[in-house]
């Protein structure tokens, strides 16, 4: 990889994984010697408790600047408060995908209390500043790109958090782990914070935490987690009044939804997201949002329309989509690019993306960047990349990216007219985006498969044709009156899959109910004459 795209990759910012990142900034106003008055004070607290209230329903940008503002007036009186009033101004510049602000929230100054000077050098040893000053200059160095020393600096105390720590600890440490990509200590770390603003009755602070696990689910392509957690916050933060948080939480749902669900779904989704997104200044959740959109018609095979949406969201320029997040749709848009014959447009962000894969930050992205070198290669090195993408795939989890690297080799190789070896390949995205709930995605591999020269899917005629096998053993365990916590011992999966399974069985058949299905189930067997009783299982 080049200097060129290293230095502008530095020059778009850094992405982060999640709704905001805790605040890690010298305070404005050096220390003057004067005492903040009490009617200052009270003034600073006002603000904070306004930006904190605009952070959850109101323009992000409004947010962000009371927040400094109240950080500014209570650093001498209270610098817990102050640091708190940073964490939600890095929030609310990270959904208004503001990079200048974000990153000046991030600015490493001197200690004073040691005299720490320079900006990459830690406190002395026993400091009471030294934990928030490494935080600083962890965060800085994640602003510069640089996350070789991020990891070094903050990952050994993430190591550190206890069960026992408070939910904003908790929260935190959750939120900076799904930034360093370290995916399961991040939901370890938010499932406990989840559990510790339950227990505590928090409940102003459960929907922020979840979108945050949600996130980090979404990353590790735990898709059917990362849906119901969505929705479980969707229906707290409408209730609380919180809108901003219920659109990343309605992002996440569309994201999930684009891989699941048709599209007219996905559009109605993306429509309520932005409803907010715009008028409030949510960068994040337009974004996510489009994002979502485009991988939709890419999985139905609108090829062209995907790659025109996803252009402005990646590449530079004023309609980029966010400062943070660009890189994540670098992967679809290269395959959009390449199967519209638009691939001059892609080279470039390959070049880009290569930057990120390599801060190794994100367990997918050496796997991703593998797939997108082996759409735009010449036919002799096309199968090694493809090859090279699956290898990266048996290191990281992600049954959602896997499957669609099997799909891309898949496609290649029967194009190729190496049908035998095409079709393992997808056989394996079938099994893969069926894991994964992607219905979309299974059907394209299933009409690749068929094309292949295999009949692919249920084998059921009529309305059930457009189930994938799982959800029509599913749709007849529930006719035949078994319930969702029988069925998911029975397929070994868990209840909510189940149920994640049943509303998708709902929509495609156009039934409400239980008892609708089992009378749809009779009308289809006795048309063809099949009985109810399933084959005996071994």
């Amino acid at each position: 990889m080049n200097d060129e795209a290293r230095g502008a990759f530095a020059t778009r910012g850094v992405g982060l994984a999640g709704p905001g990142a805790p605040e890690a900034r010298a305070l404005p106003s050096a220390a003057t010697g004067v005492r903040v008055s009490s009617a200052s004070d009270a003034v600073s607290r006002r603000a904070l408790a306004h930006g904190q209230e605009q952070l959850r329903d109101g323009p992000v940008a409004d947010a962000c600047s009371a927040l400094l503002r109240a950080a500014a007036g209570l650093r001498e009186t209270d610098p817990v408060a102050a640091r708190r009033a940073l964490l939600a101004a890095a929030s609310a510049a990270w959904s208004a995908g503001d990079h200048d602000s974000y990153r000046r929230v991030f600015a490493v100054g001197p200690c004073h209390v040691c005299g720490a000077r320079c900006a990459s050098t830690p406190c002395a040893r026993g400091c009471p500043e030294a934990a928030w000053r490494d935080h600083r200059i962890g965060m800085s160095a994640v602003a510069q790109g640089d996350f070789q020393r991020a990891i070094a600096v903050l990952e050994p105390r993430l190591h550190q958090v206890t069960p026992r720590a408070e939910t904003d600890e908790l929260c935190d440490a959750g939120s900076v782990a799904l930034l360093l990509g370290r995916l399961p200590l991040a939901r370890r770390l938010l499932s406990l914070a989840l559990a510790s603003a339950r227990a505590a009755g928090a409940e102003t602070a459960v929907p922020g935490i979840i979108a945050y696990l949600a996130c980090a689910e979404l990353r590790e392509g735990r898709h059917a987690q990362a849906r119901a957690h969505a929705e479980e916050g969707l229906v707290l933060a409408r209730r609380l009044g919180q809108r901003n948080v219920a659109a990343d939480l309605s992002a996440v749902r569309a994201l999930v939804v684009s891989i699941a669900g048709d599209l007219p779904t996905v559009r109605a989704q993306v429509a309520e997201v932005l409803a907010v997104a715009q008028p409030h200044g949510l960068a994040q959740a337009a974004f996510l949002a489009e994002w979502a959109q485009a991988r939709a018609e890419l999985g139905a095979g609108k090829v062209e329309r995907a790659a025109a949406r996803l252009a402005p969201l990646v590449q530079p320029g004023a309609r980029q989509g966010h400062f943070g997040l660009w890189f994540l749709a670098v992967p679809c848009f290269v395959e959009a690019c390449v199967l519209s014959d638009r691939a001059l447009d892609a080279p470039e962000m390959v070049d880009l993306f290569a930057v990120w894969a390599d801060l190794g930050a994100d367990p997918q992205a050496p796997a991703q960047l593998a797939r997108c070198r082996a759409l735009l290669a010449p036919a002799d090195r096309s199968e090694e990349l493809y090859r090279a993408a699956l290898a990266h795939h048996e290191r990281a989890s992600g049954p959602y990216e896997h499957a669609r690297t099997h799909l891309a080799f898949g496609m290649w190789l029967r194009r190729r007219r190496r049908p035998t070896e095409a079709r393992d390949q997808l056989r394996a995205a079938l099994v893969g985006f069926e894991h994964c709930g992607a219905v979309l995605w299974a059907k394209r591999a299933g009409a690749e498969l068929r094309a292949a020269g295999e009949v692919a899917g249920s084998g059921e005629a009529g309305p059930l044709s457009s189930l994938t096998p799982q959800q029509v053993r599913i749709a007849r365990d529930v006719a035949r009156g078994a319930t969702n916590k029988e069925i998911a011992a029975e397929l070994s999966i868990s209840i909510r899959t189940v149920e994640y399974h049943l509303r998708n069985v709902f929509a495609q058949l156009g039934v409400r109910s239980r008892t609708g299905l089992a009378h749809l189930l009779a009308n289809v067997d006795e048309d063809h004459g099949r009985g109810w009783e399933l084959p005996e299982r071994g």
